[in-house]
């Protein structure tokens, strides 16, 4: 699992997260339901947060749900968020019609 990470979800759930291992992932693995969790391959973005605060890396996820300029803000896919430190995220609602 590499180094552990703490995940603080904006008045939410905290989880310890591996750096090889998404943040989606480990949410699940702690029993907290804070994210929406639909296909966990980046597609259907309805596990897209906002990284308020640390550093983390992301995985290939579909451009239709996070957009480039999405991605400067510090919105990601959980599924192919992965932290290189301790993150403060923030949970959005799922983009119209992924639900």
């Amino acid at each position: 699992m590499g180094q552990l990470h703490r995940i603080r979800i904006v008045g939410g759930a905290e989880f310890d997260c591996g750096q090889d291992e998404p943040v989606l992932i480990a949410m699940e693995r702690c029993g907290a339901d804070d994210i929406g969790v639909g296909c966990r391959g980046g597609g259907c973005g309805l596990c897209r947060i906002r990284v308020v605060n640390g550093d983390y890396k992301t995985g290939k996820m579909s451009a239709e749900r996070v957009s480039e300029a999405d991605r400067e803000a510090g919105f990601a896919l959980a599924c192919r968020l992965f932290p290189a430190g301790d993150l403060l995220i923030a949970v959005r609602e799922p983009l119209p019609g992924s639900e």
